[in-house]
């Protein structure tokens, strides 16, 4: 650099620091006057006791020559006249291979009590979707070790996917073990909207030391303000476009992507957003596909995500459900029937779609998994003529070869929550299920 650029460089820097004054805080939003600031921009709020550290805000909107802002944390100390001062820059976190088996929160900060790695990149958490047109094509399977999966539902490399169940059916044990069994090189696992109890036993018990060795978690717990759990969010996305743009087959895993939108809607309604579906504002529709889109393929490497949406009353056309549904590249319905009847993992095969599953899937793979599915589906339309014994065998032969066949395809796609099936021996098994021999 020559000394020309760096006396430019002197005459451009604004060396004045600005600041503005808090006039008035209704709720979860701060009111300033000043300073100078654009929406998504950082702000510091000085509290008017003497405090080390200042507390970090987000300018989500105007009202006349008023500032909006809400905060990254609880506000306790704010008061009227407190000093607001613009960083001139949106949020970014620092992010590289020294966070891999940390748990950190939504700005990066370490919560597992251990130190960060010197070395580090700052990154910015919010950032626009790769060009479709740069997206390379998903060709590649993913074993992710689970045979329902891996056999009836394959997930392709830079694959998106939604996990819809209610609460309780085992959708975080799912993560779980796809987070253990997975071949990709890195998980980012983002527990956003969770209780404070289950972040921890998620990390012990279905993640596991085996799965930490590989993973970052980012977590927003369901105590934290609106912001922080959107920022949980934005913040697992860039951690894991980071590690895509080094090359890296990364897994995303977002639980859930539900909570993220009731942030986003608490955001909305407060800064005076009129509420349309279900209290859900325009912005929550306007930006859940910019989130999810963020995530997939570009030139360097892939992020295959899965995203769990919680349906309440297993309402599957709720409006989150459905908008999430329309965005993805597929979908896992996790039905409580079968969890009642105690088939874990509880993913209904019949209401579950991969939408790329042809593309990355040999013939006979694919004729294998269309024969199941044949064969399950002709049993659950006759299941209860079967049930009440108003069916006679011998009356129809595709109905007699799905009741031969089903205790052999139920034992199929069970699997304990530490077992493990690779790719090509999830597709052996169902090759011997099929053409291994049944008494009929």
């Amino acid at each position: 650099m020559n000394p020309t650029s760096y006396l430019t460089a002197i005459s451009k820097a604004d060396t004045y620091k600005r600041y503005g004054k808090v006039l008035r805080v209704v709720g979860i939003m701060i009111e300033s006057k000043g300073p100078a600031a654009n929406i998504g921009e950082v702000c510091y709020i000085h509290p008017s006791a003497q405090k080390d550290e200042p507390i970090i805000a987000e300018v989500v909107g105007f009202n006349e020559e008023r500032i909006i802002l809400m905060p990254y944390e609880e506000v306790m100390e704010i008061g009227p006249g407190c000093l607001v001062e613009s960083t001139g820059k949106p949020l970014s976190v620092k992010i590289g291979r020294g966070l891999i088996g940390h748990v950190i929160d939504a700005l990066g900060k370490p919560l597992n009590g251990q130190p960060l790695q010197k070395g580090l990149t700052s990154f910015l958490t919010d950032q626009s979707p790769p060009n479709p047109m740069q997206r390379p094509p998903i060709t590649n399977p993913l074993q992710v070790g689970i045979k329902i999966i891996d056999a009836l539902l394959t997930v392709g490399e830079g694959q998106r996917i939604g996990i819809f169940a209610g609460s309780g059916v085992g959708k975080s044990t799912l993560l779980g073990m796809i987070a253990r069994n997975s071949e990709a090189d890195i998980n980012v696992i983002a527990l956003i909207g969770e209780r404070g109890r289950e972040v921890r036993e998620f990390i012990e018990k279905d993640l596991g030391d085996e799965g930490l060795k590989k993973s970052i978690v980012v977590v927003a717990t369901s105590d934290q303000p609106a912001l922080m759990r959107i920022k949980g969010a934005d913040t697992a996305t860039a951690i894991s476009e980071y590690f895509r743009d080094q090359g890296y087959r990364v897994n995303l895993m977002m639980d859930s992507v539900t909570r993220v939108a009731m942030a986003r809607r608490e955001v909305g309604l407060a800064t005076g957003e009129p509420p349309t579906t279900k209290g859900y504002t325009p912005s929550v529709f306007a930006t859940l596909p910019k989130l999810l889109e963020r995530t997939g393929t570009n030139p360097n490497g892939t992020i295959t995500a899965f995203y769990t949406v919680l349906v309440d009353g297993d309402d599957m056309n709720e409006p989150i459900a459905d908008t999430v549904r329309g965005i993805l590249d597929g979908h896992f319905v996790m039905d409580r029937k079968l969890a009642e009847r105690g088939q874990y993992p509880a993913i209904n095969v019949l209401q579950s779609i991969s939408r790329v599953m042809q593309q990355v899937t040999d013939k006979n793979h694919h004729e294998l998994a269309k024969e199941i599915r044949a064969l399950l589906a002709t049993f659950e339309e006759n299941r209860e003529l079967i049930q009440i014994g108003a069916y006679k065998r011998g009356t129809d032969q595709e109905i007699d070869q799905a009741i031969a066949y089903y205790p052999k395809i139920q034992s199929f796609l069970m699997q304990g929550i530490h077992d493990y099936h690779s790719f090509e021996e999830s597709v052996q098994l169902m090759q011997n299920l099929l053409h291994g021999g049944v008494n009929e």
